[in-house]
């Protein structure tokens, strides 16, 4: 289809080392008093015969002990790498670490044992699923209303984990009654580094699109961003706008939804920010929209989108010019009108120049942007195209090996061709003078039959020569035609 939406974009986002796309964290204390020999001291104490003992002291009745038991299980969790969590889940402590929540008399305790299973939720699905197999998830619920600060803060980064495992683990935490106590915190009360962890859990809860949150959960979530989004802390900002983009990736009724908030406009403004990570963010938001209908891509471009991508399209970040390539291609791929838009706003010879200039995956998304050009413009559109130099670049990735860009160039050229008849002399003299004739001729003995035939039918309709046909005469004798080329001496006749 001529718009492309992304694919999932959590497996992407969760192999990305970017802190506001991560799906799970640890929390590793920056300051914490355990200096580098102790540090060391606990590397050599965490054997599995040592876990065991600490694990078995948890459950010791006197509250000093199981402080102390507690404290260490969740330090050897913190450290930076590799932390021992599957010999700590095997001890079968992870279900004594989730009593300690309940024990409104000892909030240390709560505190000790909440980070620790923060930690151990933090790692694998089966990790986390051990920390939910043991009733945590409505005993973080409840802590979400301690009158202790940092409980309740740390409760908030466990169920942060645990949602961002998929999206059966985020239902479940939804069905626990997460979303009521949660959005409390939404307030200029809170501390900023509570309102961080609130905003990530927003990111996560939004993350997962197979299947979505359910719409009456969207519109509660919405009404959160819509709140935090004017914030001045930069990376509450930038989970946000994440989380808009996630949900701007789902059905057309959570696009809408976002639409009816008003936001857009904000959005668009974000795509000329400083911090690239802002802008990306914002320009995968907006972009998704107008992956969707018509009227919604309307929408974004009435907002003035389009004014940004002088910028974006020479960026010297390629990631940003690739990005605004796969906006620009899902542009084209609608009316006439839009297409329009795009031809007055000056992008047609920035589109071209990626494409001649760029590495390949960006200039694979111009490929798109101006294929789709080729096959939604009017006449003028496409000749606003050639005319701006699009044939040598265009017929230079014919060379590159992918097969699905060569089928898509080849898309490009033979709607070229249809469109203008009138230029059909002068295109034809561009594509033989770049060479890319000689490659398309090529291709027809290509293993891709698509390849195949779309080059044959380029070569078929616009360059084989008539008099090369003329040249071919049938003779006739008793039985059948024979062919012969006409291209033996003439004799010189004399008269």
């Amino acid at each position: 289809e001529l718009r492309r939406r992304r694919a999932d974009v959590k497996v992407e986002l969760r192999k990305n080392k970017r802190s506001e796309e991560i799906a799970k964290r640890r929390n590793v204390p920056l300051d914490d008093d355990i200096d580098d020999e102790e540090d060391k001291a606990l590397e050599d104490y965490a054997t599995n015969v040592v876990i065991a003992h600490v694990a078995q002291r948890a459950k010791d009745p006197d509250p000093n002990v199981q402080l102390e038991a507690v404290e260490a299980i969740r330090k050897l969790l913190s450290k930076d790498k590799a932390p021992p969590i599957d010999h700590i889940v095997n001890t079968g402590v992870v279900s004594t670490l989730v009593s300690c929540l309940e024990r409104e008399d000892a909030p240390a305790l709560q505190f000790e044992a909440a980070w620790a299973l923060t930690n151990i939720a933090s790692g694998t699905s089966e990790q986390t699923r051990a920390v939910v197999h043991f009733g945590a998830v409505p005993r973080f619920i409840a802590l979400l209303n301690s009158s202790n600060h940092d409980v309740c803060e740390q409760a908030v980064w466990a169920l942060g984990n645990i949602i961002g495992d998929g999206a059966e683990l985020r239902d479940y935490v939804l069905s626990q009654g997460l979303l009521r106590p949660l959005l409390k915190f939404v307030s200029p009360n809170v501390s900023l580094s509570f309102l961080r962890n609130v905003a990530w859990v927003l990111v996560n809860l939004c993350r997962c699109k197979e299947p979505s949150p359910p719409l009456e959960t969207v519109l509660q979530i919405l009404s959160a961003l819509i709140a935090l989004i004017h914030h001045d802390d930069l990376d509450i900002l930038i989970d946000c706008v994440w989380a808009l983009s996630y949900l701007t990736d789902g059905s057309k009724q959570q696009v809408q939804a976002v639409i009816n908030t008003s936001i857009v406009p904000t959005l668009i403004g974000f795509m000329s920010a400083k911090e690239i990570k802002l802008q990306t963010a914002a320009l995968r938001a907006v972009g998704n929209i107008v992956t969707g209908t018509d009227y919604h891509t309307q929408i974004v471009l009435d907002s003035g989108a389009l004014i940004h991508f002088q910028n974006l399209l020479t960026h010297d970040k390629e990631k940003v010019k690739k990005e605004a390539l796969w906006f620009m291609s899902n542009v084209t791929a609608g009316i006439p009108k839009q297409i329009q838009m795009v031809v007055e706003a000056g992008l047609l010879p920035l589109i071209i120049n990626c494409l001649a200039t760029s590495g390949f995956h960006t200039r694979k998304e111009a490929v798109w942007a101006v294929t789709n050009l080729a096959i939604n413009g009017s006449t003028e559109h496409i000749s606003s195209l050639v005319k701006d130099g699009v044939i040598p670049p265009l017929c230079e990735m014919l060379t590159i090996g992918d097969a699905e860009c060569i089928h898509i160039v080849l898309d490009g050229i033979l709607n070229i061709l249809k469109a203008l008849p009138k230029e059909i002399e002068k295109i034809k003299i561009s594509i033989e003078e770049c060479g890319g004739l000689s490659i398309i001729e090529r291709l027809q003995n290509d293993d891709n039959a698509n390849i195949s035939k779309l080059s044959s039918d380029i070569v078929e309709k616009y360059f084989v020569n008539e008099n090369e046909i003329q040249d071919v005469q049938p003779e006739k004798t008793d039985k059948q035609y024979n062919f012969v080329v006409d291209d033996a001496p003439k004799p010189n006749f004399t008269f």
